[in-house]
């Protein structure tokens, strides 16, 4: 890989994502000033893409233990129910995303308890002005995407500091201890697991599927990766909610989705109910359709441990795919064109 284009470094971004965890953990642990936790009925986390998708990963891996809701929105509108007694997050790798700094700003007209994650930007000025405290993100860190742990951490520490859930920090110690165990899995760069499955998905359109919260998020997680670092197309979906649906989809035109689909399987230790049997469903269903199906199995002890280790090996299959194309994961031009085009306008 030393001819690899990576004019950013994702790469490095991506094997230092347990040292970043760590970091994250312990940069929230450090933040003066947090609101009171007395009362708080529920919890909305604000953010886009790879900001907003720490929201998706603290809610996944806390709802089993939180007493009160935790809702991700990625959306210019603050739902109604935010007020007093609701904690809400700013995610914001930026800190200028538009999206979250109207959500946010409607939710401090409403006394909402805000609590900033952010490098810099608008969003900790709006912080200076209410008087919410900024749990600040690393600043090295290269592209929003590649800072998952540094927007997921502080949620998970905040909420404990709140005394919303309970400890977390076995949960990040946990997470992290699994990371440098699969990174150094990993650390072959030539034919370790995510080279392999690099290879194996080639220039089909990587279909991802997760089971339960957990893998609904890695599911996602895996698909922006796809889309970012490699620039291909790629979608995901949920099981058990596509056994209710999209599996309908696979009856017409097999001759033409075996030569463009593979499906990637993200499996679990905590996947629920009968999410095993329809994954096997799956596979009978869809053997013949597609041009192959690829599990990944989560290691680690802890709901976040599995997580994150999915996250991993899904970043270095993704950064895998793009080197071998002469892609750079790094710049998203697109994106870029359309944050002009918006200003523009």
């Amino acid at each position: 890989m030393t001819d690899r284009l990576d004019s950013l470094d994702m790469l490095g971004a991506a094997l230092g994502l347990p040292e970043q965890l760590e970091q994250a953990a312990a940069s929230a642990r450090a933040v003066d000033g947090l609101p009171s936790g007395d009362g708080i009925t529920s919890v909305l986390v604000a953010g886009m893409g790879g900001s907003g998708i720490g929201g998706d990963a603290a809610a996944a891996v806390l709802g089993g233990v939180s007493p009160v809701p935790i809702i991700v929105s990625k959306h210019y509108e603050c739902p109604a129910f935010v007020g007093p007694d609701t904690l809400v997050f700013a995610n914001s790798f930026s800190g200028n995303t538009e999206e979250t700094l109207t959500a946010v700003s409607q939710a401090a007209e409403r006394g909402a308890r805000v609590v900033v994650v952010a490098s810099g930007g608008e969003l900790v000025r709006l912080a200076g002005d209410i008087g919410a405290p900024v749990v600040p993100v690393d600043t090295s860190i290269p592209m929003p995407r590649a800072g998952i742990a540094a927007v997921t951490a502080p949620l998970l520490v905040v909420l404990d500091r709140l005394g919303i859930v309970p400890d977390t920090s076995r949960m990040v110690d946990s997470a992290v201890a699994q990371l440098r165990r699969r990174r150094d899995e990993l650390s072959d760069g030539v034919d370790d697991v995510a080279t392999r499955l690099a290879r194996r998905i080639g220039r089909t359109i990587p279909l991802v599927y997760g089971g339960g919260p957990l893998g609904e998020v890695a599911a996602w997680r895996w698909k922006g990766q796809f889309n970012e670092n490699c620039k291909v197309p790629s979608w995901c979906n949920r099981i058990p909610e596509l056994t209710h649906n999209e599996l309908c989809g696979w009856a017409q035109h097999g001759d033409v989705t075996r030569q463009v689909f593979t499906l990637v399987f993200l499996r679990h230790g905590d996947e629920p109910g009968n999410i095993d049997r329809r994954f096997d469903f799956v596979v009978e269903a869809c053997d013949e359709v597609v041009a192959g199906i690829e599990t990944v199995d989560a290691s680690g002890d802890t709901p976040l441990a599995q997580l994150f280790d999915l996250v991993l090996v899904g970043d270095l299959v993704t950064l895998h795919m793009a080197f071998t194309e002469g892609v750079d994961p790094g710049p998203v031009d697109i994106l870029d064109q359309l944050k002009h085009r918006l200003r523009d306008d």
